[in-house]
């Protein structure tokens, strides 16, 4: 019996991104037609992407920022980011709209008294 490399490598994905975030790993997301984001917090929708071997680039499609969006509006969400790696066991990195980024420069500079 083979395993599937792709998904143990997405469900340590998925855990890690859960313990960084304060947030729960969503049990297998992608197989309901309502369901989706990979991990959930109290107000972040996170979609996890990543390859099965090492890459020095890795593409974002168009589609899947259309998709994460439209999945955490349904499911109440109103701030959502895509994580992706570059490697199966590299550190991760998240993409945000513009909306979230203002939030986090505002935040961010609240904090320090900038």
């Amino acid at each position: 019996m083979s395993r599937n490399l792709g998904k143990d490598f997405s469900a340590a994905q998925e855990k890690e991104i859960a313990k960084l975030l304060g947030g729960r790993v969503q049990c297998n997301s992608g197989g309901t037609r309502f369901g989706g984001g990979d991990v959930h917090t109290q107000s972040f929708f996170v979609e996890a992407k990543l390859p099965t071997k090492p890459q020095s680039s890795f593409s974002i499609q168009k589609a899947w920022m259309e998709k994460m969006k439209e999945q955490a509006f349904e499911q109440g969400f109103f701030r959502s980011s895509l994580a992706f790696r570059f490697e199966p066991d590299g550190p991760d990195y998240f993409v945000i709209d513009s909306r979230v980024m203002r939030e986090l420069v505002e935040y961010i500079e609240k904090e320090n008294n900038i």
